[in-house]
């Protein structure tokens, strides 16, 4: 079952974290896991078009291959921040070995901002975090682009349950490339048509 708004039981569980922007007029556009090769040039091009900026959460090993992307992504004028080097899953990584890949992330992304991938980690990897003086960043609304067995129909339908103030995650990953090609832009126009402007998550 796909859970496109985030549980409340996480939001007790990580109560500090950032689950919504601010704005109730905005919505916060987020990418996950590049820069890559497929996708970051039209992402940069497609938001560059719209006048959307947005906010990059970087995999450090993506930006150790490509830097010159994750560098364009920086001079567009977009947010960054942290999602690990190698997307560990934080229920299925120790403690230390975890805070090892941020720490070794954080190398390569300048950004205090961190979203855990999958969006799971332990509330000791999150207190250990916090004290790295980090923002732990979470979402209140996923695309599921990256599951081929979403339709497009059901994506676009999804829009509709968009509320203002909501972290909005999309990736920036090969499996992601066939659903964005043709989602990310209905998405822009139906938001604005709802009257939403774009903002990003600030460090």
């Amino acid at each position: 079952m796909r859970i496109y708004r985030s549980p409340r039981l996480l939001r007790w569980l990580f109560p500090s974290a950032i689950w919504k922007g601010a704005d109730e007029h905005a919505v916060y556009l987020t990418f996950d896991d590049g820069p890559s090769q497929e996708l970051t040039l039209w992402l940069l091009e497609t938001l560059r078009k719209a006048e959307i900026k947005a906010t990059f959460f970087c995999m450090g090993n993506n930006v150790k291959k490509h830097p010159e992307l994750y560098r364009q992504i920086v001079a567009d004028g977009h947010e960054v921040g942290n999602h690990t080097m190698q997307h560990e899953n934080g229920l299925k990584t120790s403690v230390g070995d975890y805070l090892t890949s941020v720490k070794e992330a954080r190398k390569q992304i300048d950004s205090p901002l961190f979203r855990p991938p999958y969006g799971k980690l332990s509330v000791k990897q999150y207190l250990e975090i916090k004290r790295l003086h980090m923002k732990v960043v979470f979402w209140s609304w996923l695309s599921y682009d990256f599951d081929p067995s979403q339709s497009m129909d059901q994506l676009k339908n999804k829009l509709h349950t968009i509320n203002g103030g909501d972290i909005l995650v999309f990736h920036d990953n090969p499996k992601a490339a066939d659903t964005l090609f043709e989602s990310l832009q209905y998405a822009i126009d139906f938001l604005r048509q709802k009257a939403f402007t774009f903002k990003t998550i600030q460090p």
